[in-house]
């Protein structure tokens, strides 16, 4: 099967080399710098440097040219970058062929998940065709081949089965859902957490706190996905609890990075400046508090973030005021 890729990141990358088990991948990047690299020494010379790719891995900058004669197209972008590349790539798609979406994020200017944005993009005929991939994974640990478990959603059970089968191989499993909204919501969501994990560690707290701060943030998770239509049991899966656990306790996570950094008295402005890749949680943060408050759902550690970040907000007083909340039952 020829694939495509769009988007040259490690997770592009990472997934470009997952489905190059299965046949030629054109991947494609903004970047030149990224595109040559790719081409001249099957290395990305930006993103995980040193791992050496497939060579059926060919590298592009012409976005029409990726996609034109593609059996699937999977989407790895930046979600605040979704709606103009599907604006340039969307006429030069195939008919009928899977589009999938690996971005993870809500748009803060709609508060669109990126299936409602992917809906909103294309016409109405190639809804079916859409699928979205999500779970704990990080790029490097895939592009090692470390084994990994994700969650594929389509609402449509042809599709899904399909797209579960081109990304399924012996280090890379692949289980299917056709919840797309649970699997959008958590993919998202859990970056916001995995932020206040991060605070929380910066801060030099204990095991005790990470515990409470994990279970109380996937219960405000799965209180919006569910109000807005998931499956609860989606969350207590791959692409809820799974990816929540991985991104709020690996050293690999961007998010978590962040809030480490903000935990020890670093500016927000300062760590983003430091950072080569996008920490999708920062954006997401405002998206997922403006929905809390446009849904009236209760959402206090995410109300934490936001005020943490795009307040001045102190930790230590976000976190008084967090334990000091008024007494509630658990699964209220």
């Amino acid at each position: 099967m020829k694939t495509t890729v769009v988007g040259g990141g490690s997770w592009g990358t990472a997934l470009a080399t997952v489905l190059a088990k299965k046949g030629p991948v054109h991947l494609w990047a903004r970047s030149k710098e990224i595109v040559d690299g790719i081409n001249q020494t099957h290395h990305n010379p930006v993103y995980q440097a040193d791992i050496e790719l497939p060579k059926n891995i060919q590298a592009t900058t012409n976005l029409a040219e990726s996609v034109s004669n593609s059996e699937l197209v999977c989407i790895v972008v930046p979600s605040h970058a979704m709606r103009e590349v599907l604006a340039n790539m969307s006429p030069h798609l195939p008919c009928s062929i899977p589009i999938v979406s690996a971005s993870k994020g809500i748009e803060n200017e709609t508060l669109m998940t990126m299936d409602d944005v992917l809906k909103a993009c294309l016409p109405a005929e190639r809804h079916i065709d859409l699928a979205y991939i999500s779970g704990p994974s990080f790029a490097r640990e895939t592009l090692l081949e470390i084994p990994t478990a994700v969650t594929i959603a389509a609402r449509d059970s042809d599709r899904c089965k399909l797209v579960q089968t081109v990304f399924s191989t012996p280090y890379f499993r692949t289980y299917a859902t056709d919840d797309v909204v649970g699997v959008e919501l958590g993919g998202a969501l859990k970056n916001v957490i995995a932020i206040a994990s991060g605070i929380v560690y910066g801060m030099g707290l204990g095991h005790n706190t990470r515990a409470a701060l994990l279970t109380r943030g996937l219960a405000e998770i799965t209180r919006l996905a569910v109000h807005m239509g998931a499956n609860p049991l989606t969350l207590s899966g791959l692409a809820g609890m799974g990816d929540l656990v991985l991104t709020c306790t690996g050293d690999l996570s961007r998010n978590r990075t962040v809030g480490v950094k903000l935990g020890r008295g670093q500016s927000l402005a300062d760590i983003l400046a430091e950072m080569k890749q996008i920490a999708e949680g920062v954006r997401t943060t405002k998206s997922a508090y403006d929905l809390g408050l446009r849904e009236n759902i209760e959402m206090p550690i995410t109300t934490e973030v936001f005020r943490i970040l795009y307040e001045d907000k102190p930790a230590r007083t976000a976190l008084m005021e967090l334990m000091g909340r008024q007494l509630k039952r658990e699964r209220s």
